[in-house]
């Protein structure tokens, strides 16, 4: 029993019995990510604060982890059919935002659907929005200048540099295009461009051969 409830005062009861109401009320935290369904859009995280229980016999108070989350509708940002997807993956930091009202028939059958049931701020209506960094886990050599998105490790990324309105691409791994490639102003190589279907048709601009007589590229060269 809280000490305040055994004092004569309506306001401190008013109180004990508030804290009460609040300790059920849930909107928002951090989370671990424990699986992500990529065809449902949905996660199973559990909440990475632990929720405090007090023991009715002795007053004592003790820490315990909260129910795992299941099927957490992962928001990824979108918007006009577009829209950027990460590959969530167990142990990714993110961010739980509990909906005020149940959300099951929205979630089910989307549009604008009635409660299915009249719970308010239950974790089981918890979304999954990524990513966040605990310090332990926090990202380093953050680009100050320029926006970037980029592996963990910093180690390949895409830079929007917007002060001189370049955008710079850094693949150690390489770069691989599918499709017609348009480009519209020079074009600077500091290796070798090959061009060609593989094997023995390819053509290489520093290292081909031109027969005589003005025909084309000797292929293979």
């Amino acid at each position: 029993m809280d000490r305040r409830e055994r004092v004569n005062d309506f306001e401190a009861a008013v109180s004990v019995m508030i804290e009460a109401q609040l300790r059920d009320l849930w909107t928002g935290m951090p989370g671990i990510v424990q699986s992500f369904d990529a065809v449902l859009m949905t996660a199973v995280v559990q909440p990475a604060i632990q929720a405090k229980h007090q023991n009715q016999n002795d007053g004592s108070w003790s820490n315990a982890n909260l129910p795992m989350l299941v099927d957490c509708p992962v928001q990824f940002p979108g918007g006009g059919n577009v829209t950027l997807t990460l590959p969530l993956t167990q142990g990714d930091e993110v961010w739980i935002n509990i909906a005020n009202r149940c959300v099951d028939a929205w979630w089910s059958q989307g549009g604008i659907q009635p409660q299915a049931e009249f719970r308010m701020h239950d974790l089981s209506d918890g979304f999954c929005f990524p990513k966040i960094w605990s310090k332990p886990k926090a990202l380093s050599n953050i680009s100050t200048t320029t926006a970037q998105l980029r592996s963990n490790d910093g180690v390949s990324y895409v830079e929007l540099d917007p002060a001189g309105h370049i955008v710079n691409i850094v693949a150690p791994g390489g770069t691989n295009i599918t499709g017609p490639l348009t480009v519209n102003g020079a074009v600077n190589a500091t290796g070798n461009v090959i061009a060609g279907h593989g094997g023995a048709d390819q053509v290489g601009l520093q290292t081909h051969d031109h027969p005589a007589n003005g025909q084309p590229p000797t292929p293979g060269s």
